[in-house]
């Protein structure tokens, strides 16, 4: 598995092929612990049903499938709107995406995304702005299987996010994350499931991705980021299995303790986001924790489930 250096800011005019995907994701907690946000930025929305069933039929555009999916994830409520959008509905430079009435924006210093969407599955306003500002971008990108066709940069591993929604009212700020991931080829043609969390340490940030790839050999990734972007790999200590979701997704980390499981954010058929409690590098640390499974999102039952989370607009 090697590392290549990507453009310097996350490029949102990238050429995607059919079948493809690429995404932009950030998320952050509260400095309180008690609010946190995930925002990801789709071309070729790696989840949709729609784009799953428009593959079926042959090589599918993934510009006709992009979306800005929003969770918020508050003590009075969490809000989803992932609603997807079609080609005329998306416009794009290198340091703006739009889809739909929301969009994202690069200035070369911070990421600005000015989000308007209707959530899900309860119909209500989320419009606001996030702000993301890296304390440092790395010049690292990780190639995550032999053919060379899943990649993954952490551009910004330690950032601070600043939150202010109108709808809901809500302000806060925090430390933050965000990367991108682009591929030639669907998720589940190149992987059955997948770990990942990151978390904000004393003085750096840890990072564990691990993924089994559909040949049978697996990604295990483990490294710390310092506020200047250095990156340092290290040994991952053992895995912990952590209790199974609603929806019996299973969840496990690395830690060199006990791990807890201190909320579950997000219980889907075949994902979880959760907030775990871990021990890294001899230092206790809160992570972003998310757990995939592919092989329950190619299953048809789940597949008929989604639009009901992921409705698609016209335009």
């Amino acid at each position: 598995m090697g590392s290549s250096q990507p453009a310097r800011g996350p490029d949102f005019a990238r050429i995607v092929p059919p079948n493809g995907y690429a995404w932009w994701y950030v998320d952050a907690l509260s400095d309180d612990g008690q609010n946190g946000i995930t925002v990801i930025a789709f071309i070729g929305s790696v989840f949709s049903p729609y784009y799953a069933f428009a593959r079926r039929k042959g090589p599918a555009d993934p510009l006709d499938h992009c979306a800005v999916n929003v969770a918020v994830y508050r003590s009075g409520g969490n809000r989803w709107a992932m609603t997807e959008r079609p080609r005329g509905a998306v416009s794009r430079t290198m340091d703006k995406f739009a889809v739909g009435p929301s969009h994202l924006s690069w200035d070369g210093n911070a990421l600005t995304i000015n989000v308007d969407e209707i959530s899900v599955p309860i119909p209500g306003r989320l419009r606001g702005t996030i702000r993301l500002v890296p304390i440092a971008i790395t010049p690292q990108a990780f190639t995550l299987n032999q053919d060379g066709n899943h990649q993954w940069w952490p551009i910004a591993p330690c950032a601070r996010v600043q939150v202010r929604l109108d709808h809901p009212r809500l302000s806060w700020q925090g430390d933050g994350y965000f990367d991108t991931n682009h591929g030639d080829a669907p998720l589940e043609q190149g992987f059955s499931h997948w770990q990942w969390s990151r978390g904000a340490m004393q003085d750096r940030t840890a990072i564990l991705y691990e993924a089994q790839r559909r040949d049978g050999s697996r990604v295990d990734l483990a490294m710390t980021f310092d506020p200047d972007g250095r990156m340092r790999a290290f040994e991952p200590p053992p895995t912990v299995d952590l209790r199974r979701t609603g929806w019996r997704v299973a969840r496990s980390v690395r830690s060199e303790h006990t791990a807890e499981i201190v909320k579950t954010l997000e219980d889907a058929p075949f994902y979880a986001r959760s907030v775990v409690s871990a021990r890294l590098l001899g230092e206790p640390v809160t992570l972003m924790h998310e757990s995939l499974s592919l092989d329950r999102f190619k299953m048809p039952i789940v597949q008929a489930m989604l639009p009901f989370r992921m409705p698609r607009a016209r335009r």
